[in-house]
């Protein structure tokens, strides 16, 4: 199981998301010459697999898609949204405690120093980010946090063994560790960025019923005490004055830890899509107040654009040529609130927003963002739709070129645009 894991968190090194985990993080501003930008809200993730987004039997060529990862949808449904996650897989208390240390202090540190015989192979790279994780800490808006499956591990590999007392003794030991380390987490996350909401994770329990039916309530006892542990703490930090909420991701699996999980199919703790799903919907709504499931556009079919958190319906439906998608010149303008004229002379609109303008031609090679030629590797061009002849441009070059950030995202097969 060890070197499938690798091979799948080893999958993300090379992509956009590696990048966002050292640093360039993921729904980042987009940037456009003489356009100034606004703010995205900031989103940190740290902790454990749960953060990564990890499910076992999938093959390096896979890239993780977990909770953290629809947190950024979420997001860009608000405005502007940018995301970076330094999960760590294999993560224990302990670790993420010598992990922020460093981090607050800006010093690099290594694997073995923030846990030994971590299996996740970005360790190295993500241990000598500090400095830049330090700064992204500093700008968050959120911070969140999984940490403690792997704490409480063996009560599920040993509490069968285990008399009612040796098990009380034992998760108050465990409780204690969890405890301080945690204390002292999160009083370094508050102290980097005072004005962040800090939410963190109960711990669901894995082991469905039907697996194990003496196992099963002892394992529901130590779930619903750390529960309580978690709210304390939150509650601590509350009356401090300190923003700590606890996304109670626990109640959500009880009864389908076996439809939420890969327990019974590959005897693996971790959420399946199912179980990520819902952990996305308790961090939204401790974080927005809401959550707000997305439809994921099939390919063959038309991708989605929202637009200002709102989809949009048309009958003109999106184009893809040369990996570009365009869409009716009207339908964006509208849909975004700009202004267009049109000139019959030569083929082309004039677009305006904000005090920034693109021009673009039918048929030609560039348009013009505030005077600058900028080549598009597809020309706009008239699509015939029923006996209507509609002017379609690209999508991502004009957005940006009016200032607006545009984000796609692939599992959904759909672009978020916002002011």
């Amino acid at each position: 199981m060890q070197k499938s894991w690798k091979k799948y968190i080893s999958a993300m090194a090379g992509t956009a998301l590696l990048a966002a985990m050292l640093g360039t993080a993921v729904g980042a501003a987009a940037t456009t010459t003489g356009i100034a930008t606004m703010d995205p809200y900031r989103i940190v993730a740290i902790g454990d697999s749960l953060t990564v987004g990890y499910e076992p039997g999938k093959s390096e060529k896979n890239i993780p898609y977990g909770f953290v990862d629809r947190l950024q949808e979420q997001g860009l449904l608000h405005g502007r949204s940018w995301t970076v996650n330094a999960g760590i897989a294999g993560l224990k208390s302990t670790g993420l405690l010598h992990y922020v240390e460093a981090v607050k202090a800006g010093q690099p540190i290594t694997a073995d120093a923030i846990q030994p015989n971590l299996p996740d192979p970005r360790t190295p790279q993500i241990g000598a980010a500090t400095a830049q994780t330090k700064a992204d800490l500093e700008s968050a808006d959120v911070i969140t946090i999984t940490i403690g499956g792997n704490d409480f591990m063996e009560l599920i590999q040993g509490a069968t063994k285990l008399s009612e007392d040796e098990l009380n003794g034992r998760m108050e030991q465990l409780f204690k560790s969890y405890s301080d380390s945690m204390n002292t987490v999160i009083n370094d996350l508050h102290e980097l960025s005072p004005k962040a909401l800090i939410v963190m994770a109960d711990q669901y329990q894995p082991v469905p019923e039907i697996g194990d039916k003496v196992l099963y309530p002892k394992l529901m006892k130590a779930a619903a005490s750390f529960t309580n542990l978690t709210d304390k703490l939150a509650a601590g930090y509350q009356t401090q004055g300190i923003n700590v909420k606890v996304a109670h991701v626990a109640k959500e699996f009880v009864g389908s830890e076996g439809t939420m999980t890969h327990m019974i199919a590959d005897r693996d703790i971790h959420p399946n899509q199912l179980g990520y799903e819902a952990m996305a919907k308790v961090f939204a709504e401790s974080i927005w107040g809401s959550y707000s499931k997305q439809i994921v556009h099939e390919a063959g079919e038309p991708m989605g654009i929202i637009v200002s958190g709102k989809e949009l319906n048309t009958p003109y439906k999106p184009v893809i040529r040369k990996n570009m998608n365009f869409v009716a010149i009207k339908d964006i303008v509208d849909a975004i609130g700009a202004k267009s004229t049109w000139d019959n002379k030569t083929s082309s609109a004039t677009i305006s927003y904000a005090g920034s303008t693109v021009v673009v031609k039918i048929g030609a090679s560039s348009v013009k963002v505030n005077g600058e030629v900028i080549p598009v590797a597809a020309p706009a061009f008239l699509n015939k739709v029923g006996k209507e002849s509609k002017t379609y441009v690209p999508l991502a070059v004009l957005a940006s070129g009016l200032g607006f950030d545009v984000q796609y995202v692939p599992n959904l097969r759909t672009a978020f645009i916002n002011p």
